[in-house]
C-alpha cells in the first residue's frame, strides 16, 4: 500500500491554523498567575497539545470529510491530488486523535476533558452525520471554542493543576464567542462553492452584507464587555489598552463593511491582529487579580 510523503502530511495538518490556539494557550498560562519558571516543560507539552495535535487533528479529519468537495474545488489539496493516498487521511485522523488524548492525560484531568471535549468537536464538526461545518451557526461557534476558549482553559488549567479562576473562565468564554466573528470573515471566500454543495455559512443565509454587520458586532460586543470587567476589576491602564485596540478594530470595520467580500482577507490580517492583542493584554490584566485573590 502506498504510504504519503512527510511533506503531503504537513500540508494536510495545516500549521498555519495551530497559531491561534496556541497563541490561546499562552494567554491562558499568563491569566493564570503562575510564574513560568520551572513549568517549561508542561507549558512545551500544552502547547504542543494546542497546534500540532489537537488543531492539526481537526484540520486531518476536515480534509479527509471534504475529499469529495476538494476534488471539485482544490483538486491540488493533498487527498484529491492522490498525494495522500487511500484512507491514509482518515488513519492520521485518527492517530493524532489518540496521540493528542495520550498527551493530555499526562498533563492531568482538567486538560484531558478539555481535549476530549475538543476533539469530539472537531469530529462531529466535519463528520457525518452531525457535519456542524454545514450551519455556519454551531459550526463557527465549535471552530471559535475550540481554537480561542478551550487553548485558553487549557493553559490555564496546566498552570493551576484545577479548575482556572472564575475571572479567567470568563475571559476565556468571552473571546470564544468573540472569535464567531473571526470564522465568519474565513467564509466570504467561498460563498459561490458553499451555495453549490449545500453548506449554510453566515454569508450564504444572510448575504455578504448582514453576514459582515453581524460578525462585527459578534467580534466588538464581547470585547467591550472585557472593557467594562476589566474597569470593574480595577485594572483601568489594562481597560484603556484594550478599549483603544477595539477603537482601531472600528476604524478598521468601516472600511471593511464597505466591501465585505473584497476585504475579508484584509480585515482577517489587520483587525484580527488587534483582535489577538487584546487577548493577551487580557490576559496580563488577570495576573495580579489571581495570584492576590482580588
Amino acid at each position: 500500500m502506498a504510504t504519503p510523503a512527510p511533506s503531503a502530511v504537513v500540508e494536510l495538518l495545516k500549521p498555519i491554523t495551530w497559531f491561534a490556539p496556541m497563541w490561546a494557550f499562552a494567554c491562558g498560562v499568563v491569566s493564570s498567575g503562575y510564574p513560568a519558571s520551572g513549568q517549561w516543560p508542561v507549558i512545551a507539552a500544552g502547547v504542543l497539545l494546542a497546534g500540532p495535535l489537537v488543531c492539526a487533528t481537526s484540520q486531518a479529519a476536515n480534509d479527509w470529510f471534504d475529499r469529495e468537495v476538494d476534488a471539485i474545488n482544490e483538486p491540488g489539496r493533498p487527498i484529491p491530488s492522490g498525494r495522500i493516498p487511500g484512507r491514509w487521511g482518515l488513519y492520521l485522523a485518527a492517530g493524532w486523535t489518540v496521540l493528542s488524548l495520550l498527551v493530555a492525560a499526562a498533563l492531568g484531568p482538567w486538560i484531558l476533558g478539555a481535549a476530549a471535549f475538543g476533539l469530539t468537536l472537531a469530529w462531529i464538526y466535519s463528520a457525518p452525520p452531525i457535519r456542524l461545518k454545514r450551519n455556519g451557526w454551531w459550526g463557527n461557534a465549535a471552530v471559535a471554542l475550540c481554537y480561542e476558549g478551550l487553548p485558553w482553559f487549557t493553559g490555564a488549567a496546566v498552570m493551576a493543576a484545577a479548575l482556572p479562576d472564575r475571572r479567567v473562565l470568563a475571559l476565556a468564554l468571552l473571546y470564544s464567542l468573540g472569535a464567531h466573528g473571526i470564522m465568519t470573515l474565513n467564509d466570504f471566500k467561498s460563498v459561490e462553492g458553499d451555495r453549490r454543495m449545500g453548506v449554510a455559512s453566515l454569508p450564504v443565509q444572510l448575504g455578504p452584507e448582514r453576514a459582515a454587520r453581524f460578525a462585527c458586532w459578534v467580534m466588538a460586543l464581547p470585547q467591550a464587555v472585557v472593557v467594562a470587567l476589566l474597569a470593574h476589576w480595577e485594572r483601568p491602564w489594562y481597560a484603556a489598552l484594550v478599549a483603544a485596540l477595539l477603537a482601531g478594530q472600528l476604524a478598521l470595520m468601516a472600511r471593511f463593511l464597505k466591501d465585505p467580500r473584497g476585504r475579508a482577507a484584509w480585515y482577517n490580517g489587520t483587525g484580527t491582529t488587534l483582535y489577538v492583542l487584546g487577548m493577551l493584554a487580557a490576559a496580563f490584566a488577570l495576573r495580579p487579580l489571581v495570584q492576590g485573590g482580588l
